[in-house]
């Protein structure tokens, strides 16, 4: 037999040629993107604290999802994070194990194809063999899901509710409105404290409406009628986005206008339009991350010749603000803010909060914050409040405002304020209906109300006598 030719060696010290890499799959040939997208997110929100209306974009970016599809992934994955409690408790009711035994991977799965079933317009065997299909790409547990997603099938959401029995009226409304029991109880208090506790249940449905889209015009800067939408209800600058994407306005990409809740509009305006002796030159904005109230603020400011000063403690969030057009913005902490008391004529404390006000925005919020929060919270509250009071001149304005209506961080930290200082409560008139907060001359809005986040407002104003404040 001829003997072989040896393989040929490559010379020593010679360079190795690379091995090929091996190519990979496109992110548009995966296999069902949209509910690979909302997995994604619960998996972000889960591992990475992530907020899901800051990852999503990212995600659909991603998989490159628009029109349809991108309003599919998105409605899969905040439906099913503000309707988590609801379907543990169902899935618990569907499974051979505690629900604490379950793979938090799996869990995910389970809950996007309950969400599926019992909330979306999907049929019931699409919703199945999809979300089996994607247990089998992101699970060793498509046998299960398959199984307890059938049991799910099995009832309609409101034949599960009535089954589901819960004699504790707090546990069932949690359990029914998707709410940690805490949760449900400070806001009942908090209706309780403007004499509507009968109201908890509708309190409750609004938060898990998906919000609409809120524009805003900036005054001097854009107009309200070149804003496509409806008219707000209440504020003089907003629009209700009809449809669409708020980049594709040319105001908003030009920074003329922007993406903000009608609540938030009428904090700038409620500060804006204080009744103010005296000069009225100078305004700063304590807490001005992400920025949204500061511009609004500054464009107010502009138009009545005013100079605003955007403060933020974290620079991640200095540059938001930034990004929104504010030409001041300084980085510094608010409770010790760089600037000289008596400096300022009007002042806005959107204090650092629970958020429990905005849960339709931030539907995983709920599940992340625990009373001990708000413990924490109430201290550093009652010092930007405090500090504040000495950065503004006699006869200046403070307005703190929270986009939580629990009692601790609104009635707590204004009364605790008031008796701790020479500040005076001046009574805010938005002409908002039914908004009469927990203090006289407080201003409280509601998403059941009034369509918006549950933001709290108090002014107060440093004495014309300049009595020391502590």
């Amino acid at each position: 037999m001829p003997r072989s030719t040896p393989r040929r060696q490559p010379p020593r010290n010679s360079p190795q040629k690379a091995a090929k890499p091996q190519p990979t799959a496109p992110v548009r040939l995966i296999k069902d993107p949209a509910r690979r997208a909302a997995l994604d997110v619960l998996v972000a929100v889960r591992t990475d604290d992530a907020y899901a209306n800051l990852v999503l974009p990212h995600v659909l970016a991603k998989y490159e999802l628009s029109g349809r599809d991108a309003g599919f992934a998105t409605e899969l994955a905040s439906g099913t994070l503000r309707q988590q409690g609801t379907y543990d408790a169902i899935l618990a009711a569907c499974l051979d194990r505690p629900l604490a035994r379950v793979q938090a991977k799996v869990l995910d799965v389970l809950r996007l194809g309950a969400h599926q079933i019992l909330s979306m317009r999907v049929p019931t065997f699409a919703a199945i063999d999809a979300t089996v299909e994607l247990a089998k790409q992101s699970t060793n547990a498509s046998g299960l899901v398959n199984a307890v997603l059938r049991k799910v099938a099995a009832r309609e959401l409101d034949e599960w509710l009535a089954v589901l029995v819960i004699d504790d009226p707090l546990d069932r409304a949690a359990m029914v409105h998707s709410h940690p029991r805490w949760v449900v109880e400070a806001l009942r208090q908090s209706l309780q404290g403007v004499g509507a506790s009968s109201e908890l249940d509708a309190l409750l449905t609004a938060d898990n409406l998906a919000p609409q889209v809120t524009l805003v015009a900036r005054p001097g800067r854009s107009e309200v009628d070149e804003l496509p939408g409806e008219r707000t209800a209440y504020s003089p600058f907003g629009v209700v986005l009809e449809s669409g994407s708020p980049s594709a306005v040319d105001a908003v990409r030009e920074k003329r206008a922007g993406v903000q809740d009608e609540g938030s509009q009428l904090v700038a305006l409620a500060l804006a339009d204080a009744p103010l002796v005296g000069r009225d030159e100078l305004w700063l904005d304590i807490c001005a991350g992400p920025g949204g109230k500061a511009a609004l603020l500054e464009a107010l400011a502009d138009v009545r010749g005013a100079v605003l000063v955007a403060n933020e403690r974290q620079l991640h969030r200095a540059g938001l603000v930034a990004a929104h057009g504010v030409r001041r913005v300084v980085a510094g902490d608010g409770a010790s803010a760089p600037f000289a008391a008596g400096t300022f004529d009007r002042l806005l404390v959107d204090a650092p909060c629970s958020g429990l006000g905005a849960l339709r925005r931030r539907p995983e919020a709920r599940w992340r914050k625990k009373p001990a929060d708000i413990a924490e919270l109430v201290p550093l509250q009652e010092r930007l409040l405090t500090a504040a009071l000495r950065l503004v001149r006699p006869g200046g304005v403070v307005l703190y405002a929270t986009c939580s209506p629990v009692a601790d961080e609104t009635r707590g930290v204004v009364e605790s304020v008031l008796t701790s200082t020479a500040a005076e409560l001046v009574p805010i008139d938005l002409g908002v209906p039914d908004s009469a907060g927990p203090i006289p001359g407080t201003v409280q809005l509601w998403p059941h109300r009034h369509g918006t986040d549950a933001m709290f407002m108090a002014l107060l104003q440093r004495p014309l006598t300049d009595r020391p404040l502590d």
